[in-house]
């Protein structure tokens, strides 16, 4: 942390794979890029090198509510208020075609903020464009219904808007989690305060300004770089704040909605941890499950919070299963997020990598066995070989706490009754899978599993029109689909009485 003297509010940057473009660094509030007010900035890091890149500038308490008065202005009196629905929602598709414009560097921003493979990245924007589209359609098409209740009146719904939300995105999916989160707050009419993650500002900013240059008025979408503990803090507390969303882990969830609850009561919506399991019946075709088992846990270099980090196989099929998964997963590419050939990039920074390691170490010392990687990778920036444990046990840490990294565990079940109880011994429920020819078992485990989302044959098969969230520590509400629309509305009963 330092002064932001030295700190200008635009930087011309030169990435590693040649894009040159210009980097906004000042916190973006009420349509403009402006300092903090107590002249606070923070380094940037690149994962892949441990170098620091840049400076931002840093949102503090004082910087929260100048953007949420901005915010509240914009939604009682600025052109906001007075926008139709089919407007709003013109300039998320404007948004949106603005990110397809600007496809290679936002990719490019995320590989070089976050670590991730710019293949990956590619396909986070192109997920960010379907995102905004999505909820540009949906825009005017939010409305109540006529509810009959006899001759002496007339009586309808209302679903408006809730006002200022504050929204905290995670550093995994940065431009991912924007759009997640920008998309229905504003389809519904809502004016938004967004934190970035700490670890990865850069995208945020440079989508702000698109959205200046898409038409948004002043004051309705804020973006803010700032830590968790300042800024954060000030968001889920602040009284004029209404609605709070938030990604990131269970325990700082915990902390947002014990914050939302002494202030005002705001609306909360949580999408947190997990541990979910990626189950393999013996009558799975065993190549495909590799695949899907792959993709599951080193997707993203392991930090997803829906990762398939409990590998659960049928007995008849283990040791098959786990030779041909070592190979795979020693076949997966790891390095430079810049080299199109890389699924596997950095994690997010040096306390990341710690913490991973520190699991791996655990695992250890708990008695499993580790098949593959288990160590660093390369001698510059936090990369970590995909590692697979096997001869674990219910109880070990590495099967009961989320690690957040490329790190799994593999285990046998002997039949659906025992991978059930297996699947369902957490305290979370983001994700699972199942991997079986038959519908019938296919449609039994889905039914039966404590998850918000099932994937059959495949993994990580997200959609912006698929409902998105968890059950018990994994949150609360639902991200994506029409389902996210409810967190971002409130219904007005209007009944008229016609004697």
């Amino acid at each position: 942390m330092s002064s932001t003297a030295s700190v200008p509010l635009f930087q011309k940057f030169k990435l590693p794979n040649g894009v040159e473009y210009e980097q906004p660094l000042g916190l973006f509030i009420n349509g403009e890029f402006v300092t903090g007010k107590e002249g606070k900035a923070f380094e940037v890091v690149n994962p892949s090198t441990g170098k620091v890149v840049g400076k931002v500038h840093e949102a503090t308490a004082t910087d929260v509510d100048i953007a949420v008065d901005a915010a509240e202005t914009a939604f009682y009196d600025g052109p906001w208020s007075k926008m139709s629905s089919a407007d709003r929602g013109h300039l998320l598709l404007k948004l949106a075609d603005l990110f397809e414009e600007n496809l290679t560097i936002l990719a490019s921003i995320e590989a070089f903020d976050n670590g991730k493979a710019i293949q990956l990245a590619k396909g986070d924007i192109g997920a960010c464009i379907g995102c905004l589209r999505y909820y540009g359609g949906w825009a005017d098409k939010i409305h109540g219904k006529v509810i009959e209740t006899g001759s002496g009146s007339f009586n309808f719904t209302k679903q408006e808007p809730i006002g200022v939300c504050g929204q905290i995105i995670p550093w995994n999916f940065p431009l991912l989690m924007w759009a997640w989160k920008i998309g229905p707050a504003i389809a519904c009419g809502n004016t938004v305060v967004l934190k970035t993650a700490e670890q990865t500002p850069l995208g945020g900013l440079f989508a702000a300004k698109l959205c200046k240059e898409a038409g948004f008025p002043p004051g309705v979408i804020n973006i803010l770089s700032g830590f968790g503990r300042t800024a954060g803090s000030a968001i889920a507390s602040h009284m004029k704040i209404h609605k709070v969303a938030f990604t990131g882990s269970t325990l700082v969830g915990r902390q947002i909605m014990k914050a939302a609850a002494e202030s005002n009561l705001k609306k909360v919506t949580l999408e947190l941890g997990g541990k979910s399991p990626n189950i393999v019946f013996e009558d799975a075709d065993i190549d495909r499950a590799v695949e899907w088992i792959n993709f599951g846990i080193y997707y993203n270099a392991g930090q997803c919070c829906c990762a398939g980090s409990r590998i659960y196989v049928q007995e008849s099929i283990y040791d098959k299963v786990i030779e041909a998964f070592k190979k795979r997963a020693q076949a997966n590419v790891v390095g430079n997020p810049f080299d199109e050939a890389t699924f596997q990039g950095a994690q997010v920074s040096e306390a990341q990598y710690n913490r991973i390691m520190s699991y791996v170490e655990l695992g250890k010392k708990e008695g499993a066995t580790v098949e593959v990687g288990g160590e660093r990778h390369g001698d510059e920036g936090y990369f970590i070989k995909p590692t697979v444990f096997s001869n674990v046990t219910e109880d070990m840490r590495i099967m009961k706490e989320e690690i957040f990294g490329p790190v799994c565990a593999i285990a046998k079940f002997k039949d659906l009754e025992d991978v059930i109880s297996k699947g369902n011994s957490t305290s979370y429920g983001l994700a699972s899978a199942v991997h079986t020819r038959s519908l019938s078992t296919a449609l039994e485990v889905a039914n039966r599993l404590r998850a918000g989302t099932v994937w059959v044959n495949s993994y990580n098969a997200l959609h912006w029109a698929l409902p998105f969230g968890g059950y018990g520590e994994s949150g609360i509400g639902r991200e994506l689909g029409k389902e996210a629309l409810r967190n971002y509305t409130q219904i007005k009963t209007v009944s008229v009485n016609l004697s």
